[in-house]
This record gives structure tokens, C-alpha cells and sequence, in this order.
């Protein structure tokens, strides 16, 4: 399966950014979906993920409340809708595909699109 993740931008504090992860050459459904972000000097971290199948979802702590993730089996794409954006949430994010229930761990996914850039300004 190829990703290509969309949608990054440059938001103030508070805003609101919509990304989303085109998939082409299989199902999104089949495969469980997730965001990873990466900032400057720092390692690759797990935002959130929906499972293959029924589509449950796993999000880190840090986003708890303010992102959430949802998939368009039609257009074979999923969504990360990301609300009250604060600078600390400025990173490269990308989706990744993996067939693995550990979901948390990037090194679990085996397909990855291209990152897209978000930046919260203060």
C-alpha cells in the first residue's frame, strides 16, 4: 500500500488542522493506520492510530481529548482532525501503515507516506 499524507500548515495557538492519509494499492480498512509526529531533535513519537477492521482507535496522552482520528472507506483515507493545537504539537507527521496490533511502535509499520509540516505559532 502507498501513503500520501496531506494537510499541514501553519496555525496559531488554539486552531485547528485537518490531515489526512490517502491510501492507493489496498483497503485502508485492512490495515491499521497511524500518525506519528517527529520535532526537531527529537524521536519519532505516536499520536494516534485507528484500527484495521472495526476501527477502534489508540491516542497518546498528550493529544487525549483534543485530536481524533476517523477513516473514509469510500475515498480510502484517513483523518486526523486536530483541535486545540498548541506549539508543543509542531512537528513533521506522517501515516503509517501496519498489519501489527503493537501500534504504538513505529518500527511496527511497515508502509510510510511523505511527512507534512505543522507549526503552531504562540
Amino acid at each position: 500500500v502507498q501513503l500520501q499524507a496531506s494537510g499541514g500548515g501553519l496555525v496559531q495557538t488554539g486552531g485547528s488542522l485537518k490531515l489526512s492519509c490517502a491510501a492507493s494499492g489496498g483497503p485502508v480498512s485492512t490495515y491499521t493506520i497511524g500518525w506519528f509526529r517527529q520535532a526537531p531533535g527529537k524521536e519519532r513519537e505516536f499520536v494516534m492510530a485507528i484500527r484495521q477492521g472495526g476501527g477502534s482507535s489508540a491516542y497518546a496522552d498528550s493529544v487525549k481529548g483534543r485530536f481524533s482520528i476517523a477513516r473514509d472507506r469510500a475515498k480510502n483515507e484517513v483523518y486526523l482532525q486536530m483541535n486545540g493545537l498548541r506549539p508543543e504539537d509542531t512537528a513533521v507527521y506522517s501515516c503509517a501503515a501496519t498489519k501489527s496490533v503493537a501500534l504504538r511502535n513505529p518500527e511496527n509499520y511497515l508502509y510510510w507516506g511523505q511527512g507534512t509540516q505543522v507549526t503552531v505559532s504562540s
